[in-house]
């Protein structure tokens, strides 16, 4: 779907003349008003949620341990930090798919040292994000499950 400001797309000589202007103004004037902002943002989402399986994974993991601090009544703050830490895993995955598209958009099928780099370091802080917020799920999580479970 074409965006506002987008020159490759069929637009009127008002809409042309706009964005021309608009790398002078900043780019955030390109969405035009505060509802296509968000629509943009949620586009993202679902192109995250439709076309990353880890990303799918991300949700629906960080959906269940956030089901069972609820379901553990586990205290506003320890919900918070899950909600947090399920969050920045999130964030990364969107981060690194944006990088990929990116470095791929720029080096197209060629192989590069430095493409190579960029992608793996951005799937490494990822990893580092997720395998973190599983420790701290497993901490939080974890001791009033097992008080439950034995009692």
């Amino acid at each position: 779907m074409p965006r506002s400001g987008d020159l490759s797309s069929p637009a009127s000589a008002q809409t042309r003349r706009t964005a021309r202007h608009a790398s002078h103004r900043g780019a955030w004037t390109i969405a035009g008003d505060l509802p296509s902002s968000f629509r943009y943002a949620a586009q993202g989402l679902g192109y995250g949620f439709v076309s990353q399986r880890n990303f799918r994974i991300h949700v629906v993991i960080g959906a269940v341990v956030f089901s069972l601090g609820l379901w553990l009544q586990l205290p506003a703050l320890q919900l918070a930090v899950l909600v947090l830490t399920v969050a920045a895993v999130l964030v990364l995955e969107l981060l690194n798919t944006a990088i990929e598209a990116v470095v791929d958009l720029a080096i197209g099928r060629r192989f590069h040292p430095l493409a190579r780099i960029a992608k793996d370091c951005a799937a490494a802080a990822v990893l580092v994000a997720a395998i973190s917020s599983m420790l701290i799920a497993l901490l939080l999580v974890l001791p009033p499950l097992l008080e439950r479970l034995q009692g």
